[in-house]
């Protein structure tokens, strides 16, 4: 099965839950901006949770399929359809995205997955390398991807418990755990409200608030970052580092956002606003397991309604 690419909305890519195994070479781990909500899609439509989707920023695309498949769409509203349910589409069907209603990021799971080669490790396009993905970029007027197309019948009407999703807001409370240099600051991180700025991508979110002041001047050795580390340069305005983050860096590390919060930094658009809230490293565990679990039920349940 073919998709074309009628529009190619604002920034449209093929990604999947990033490269493993690679940090110690300066890869980073890529993948989707908003994990949680590409594993959904991919459950709903009776993918792999780590098959290749399609990520859109803030304008969708418009996509014709050739042949009868299943999709299903997540993450923000691009008024293309129903979220959180699996969708019939048929050979010529036009399935066209606009601009973002809710949300920053959407995702778009085609049953059988999309037909990407895997470079190394994964499927997802890294933009700065140029690697992955639809030949290293952003999908532009024109392309074709193929799919598997693989039929799926879907048993019965019924909807997902929409509990296990992240609590989307244009403000949320952000979950963090100390970083090694937060004894250096005071604590304004979690007091102030902070913006989302326009300098932001998948590298790293850029915030404006009150600045950081950092009370010691001493210079620190580059150490390893991750997605969520959240760093203050000079400025005093914190990064939060996302999915293309790089691998080291050398500003402060005051926090770091929890895994199970980062799809609500994902799904922030310029202008919105988050607060910083700090847990234990042991609540952040259980957060993780308790994910897990959901989305486990989830999987179970769907085998019997994805067939």
């Amino acid at each position: 099965m073919a998709i074309t690419v009628i529009h190619a909305g604002m920034l449209t890519t093929v990604q999947d839950l990033g490269r493993r195994g690679h940090r110690a070479a300066g890869v980073p781990l890529g993948g989707a901006m908003d994990a949680m909500a590409m594993r959904v899609v991919n459950l709903l439509v009776g993918n792999a949770e780590d098959a290749a989707v399609l990520e859109f920023t803030l304008t969708g695309p418009e996509l014709v399929f050739t042949a009868d498949t299943t999709i299903a769409l997540g993450g923000g509203d691009f008024g293309a359809g129903p979220l959180w349910q699996p969708v019939r589409v048929c050979a010529g069907e036009c399935v066209k995205f606009g601009a973002a209603r809710t949300g920053c990021r959407g995702y778009l799971a085609v049953a059988g997955g999309l037909d990407i080669p895997v470079v190394l490790g994964g499927r997802g396009t890294y933009l700065r390398a140029q690697i992955g993905g639809w030949e290293g970029r952003a999908l532009r007027v024109g392309d074709v991807l193929r799919a598997e197309g693989a039929a799926r019948q879907v048993a019965g009407r019924w909807h997902i418990d929409e509990r296990i999703l992240p609590p989307y807001s244009e403000t949320p409370k952000v979950r963090i755990v100390r970083g090694a240099q937060a004894p250096e600051f005071d604590g304004t991180l979690t007091t102030a409200v902070f913006k989302l700025t326009a300098k932001s991508d998948r590298m790293g979110v850029r915030l404006v608030g009150p600045a950081l002041t950092r009370r010691v001047a001493r210079e620190l050795v580059s150490s390893s970052v991750v997605p969520g580390t959240v760093q203050v340069p000079p400025d005093g305005q914190p990064i939060v580092l996302m999915a293309d983050a790089q691998t080291i860096g050398g500003y402060p590390q005051i926090a770091h956002v929890i895994s199970v919060d980062l799809p609500l930094v994902a799904q922030l658009r310029p202008g919105d606003t988050l607060r910083f809230r700090e847990v234990t490293l042991e609540a952040a565990h259980q957060l993780i397991l308790d994910r897990e679990r959901a989305l486990a039920l989830l999987r179970e349940g769907l085998a019997q309604k994805i067939l």
